[in-house]
């Protein structure tokens, strides 16, 4: 059975920085792309950045990019979504799922920017 668990979510100060974690279990990890959504409440979830299972090649949602930056352990059946000068418009509830298929989703981690 897949399961996918996020942490690593909290309270920051703007400009502050952190780092999530998404551990997989249940299939072949390394086979798939992963991703990070997002979602506010009330609103559809979006898309922050995936990594490809092959050369790990990344891509990233404009608000994200040069301030986020997604990696994979395989061995670790993890990703990462290290974040970096956060603003207030990043708090959100934060997804791990299987790129391209969104089949399965963890419980999500909770991000809170605030002064």
């Amino acid at each position: 059975q897949v399961h996918l668990v996020e942490s690593g979510g909290g309270v920051v100060h703007p400009g502050g920085s952190l780092t999530l974690s998404c551990v997989a279990s249940g299939f072949a990890f390394s086979n798939f792309g992963m991703a990070w959504y997002r979602q506010v409440a009330g609103k559809e979830k979006e898309l922050v950045a995936d990594i490809r299972a092959t050369r790990s090649e990344t891509n990233y949602a404009d608000f994200a990019t040069g301030r986020f930056t997604i990696f994979r352990d395989n061995a670790k059946s993890t990703i990462y979504l290290q974040m970096n000068s956060l603003i207030p418009d990043d708090t959100a509830v934060y997804y791990c799922t299987r790129r391209r298929l969104m089949d399965y989703w963890g419980n999500g981690t909770l991000v809170t920017v605030s002064p």
